[in-house]
């Protein structure tokens, strides 16, 4: 049995693979933005133990930790409408992943946290610095350059979890390929294409991401 490998298809619907793959970034860059600033507000509370936000973001990280991503899609476009909640699928999409990423990157970032010595921060104290000053450039900086590379990993596995969202009609990359392959039936060709798309964004947000870090994080432009 022989296999005729077709290219039209993925030549026809170009434009629809692109706007897939935008969404897909798109619904990564925001989620990622909140998602990592929910998980430096969860860190340091955790790793301070601040009285209201600790039991808080503690129950938060271990529901989000211990269940799985398409469920707490599901649980937010199907379950919050019975609450009188209703969002469209890529609002649900959208807040699936950046509360799943902020749990994430609230241990990421709290172990980050938790590495810089004591002893630089009542440096800082002596030096009369504000408490702002002090967490910006003596405790939060520092903490982002010893767990960057495990919270760029956790952005693309996030980016890559995205795919789950086509579950609820969310118009990213997965959902694009599904639609391209029901009107032409030519699914190897749909999701072989489809497989080195997405490789092909994962290599390049981790090189943005290197690119960020470097220019913000570590101080070097290069």
């Amino acid at each position: 049995m022989s296999y005729q490998f077709s290219i039209e298809p993925i030549i026809s619907n170009w434009g629809m693979f692109v706007e897939g793959g935008l969404m897909t970034l798109l619904l990564t860059a925001l989620g990622s933005v909140v998602g990592i600033g929910a998980g430096i507000l969860g860190a340091v509370s955790r790793a301070w133990k601040l009285k209201i936000l600790h039991p808080v973001y503690t129950v938060y990280v271990e529901c989000v930790r211990n269940t799985p991503f398409l469920v707490q899609l599901y649980f937010i476009f199907f379950g919050l409408p019975a609450l009188g909640v209703r969002l469209s699928g890529w609002e649900a999409s959208f807040l699936a992943m950046a509360l799943n990423l902020g749990a994430y990157s609230t241990e990421i970032i709290r172990a980050g946290v938790q590495s810089i010595p004591r002893g630089q921060m009542e440096a800082a104290e002596s030096l009369a610095l504000s408490r702002w000053q002090t967490f910006r450039f003596v405790v939060l900086r520092p903490a982002l350059k010893n767990v960057w590379p495990a919270l760029c990993s956790q952005i693309i596995i996030v980016m890559l979890g995205s795919s789950v969202c086509s579950q609820v009609a969310a118009q990213e990359l997965t959902y694009t390929a599904n639609l391209i392959q029901s009107r032409t039936f030519r699914a190897f060709e749909i999701y072989a294409f489809s497989t080195f798309l997405y490789l092909l964004l994962a290599i390049m947000v981790r090189k943005f991401l290197y690119v960020l870090g470097n220019r913000f994080i570590f101080g070097r432009t290069a």
